[in-house]
């Protein structure tokens, strides 16, 4: 990356980054995921969160984010659309009944194929993708940091960096959740667990759609 670029990436890079430690969704299912189904789930929901980052990414790029911002009815509807999924997935994991997940689950254990990778990574893609925080944050970032005068290859590389960075804290967060003990402790309680990740995700789907 040339040096006339540094100051603005570095600012990016620490306002995404508070931005992605801050809870939000995108935890709640890392660590729903990672504790009810292991470690192996945790990491490919962590890597679909990331990819889910290359959607704002891209729309931002090509234009549409512009388009969704100029647009009310347009950022009104993706906002609906997104915060549906996330009340979507709150009312599943609220839905959990006693004994559902009431063991650690290792390989052998029946409950492990109730989840591929393929559906674990849906599952983080599809929350990130259509968080709509996410959609204003980009609109944000790319508006008031990155310059328009920067070139598309730079901010491609800006894209892929948050895309690294979404993916590589998710899974640090899934390796400490799927550690033995700490899935253990979560599990003696499994149902009341998934529901309070349910109460969470409903919270923040009802936050999306009543915030300013």
């Amino acid at each position: 990356m040339s040096s006339p670029y540094w100051g603005e990436f570095l600012a990016l890079a620490v306002i995404h980054f508070l931005a992605v430690v801050a809870p939000g969704p995108d935890f709640a299912v890392a660590v729903r995921q990672s504790v009810r189904f292991g470690r192996k789930a945790g990491i490919y929901t962590s890597l679909g969160i990331g990819a889910g980052i290359s959607v704002h990414v891209i729309y931002t790029l090509i234009g549409v984010g512009a388009l969704l911002h100029t647009t009310p009815w347009l950022m009104t509807t993706a906002k609906w659309l997104g915060a549906a999924y996330i009340f979507y997935l709150g009312v599943k994991f609220l839905a959990s009944k006693p004994g559902s997940a009431g063991g650690v689950v290792t390989e052998g254990n029946p409950e492990a194929a109730q989840q591929s990778p393929r559906q674990a990574f849906v599952i983080g893609f599809m929350t990130n993708a259509t968080n709509p925080k996410a959609t204003l944050f980009f609109l944000a970032v790319f508006t008031t940091i990155v310059s328009a005068q920067t070139p598309l290859p730079i901010q491609l590389l800006y894209g892929a960096w948050m895309c690294l960075v979404n993916a590589a804290w998710f899974v640090l967060v899934s390796v400490a959740f799927s550690t033995a003990a700490v899935r253990q402790k979560f599990l003696s309680a499994s149902h009341w667990f998934e529901r309070v990740m349910g109460v969470l995700l409903i919270g923040f789907a009802l936050r999306l759609v009543f915030m300013a």
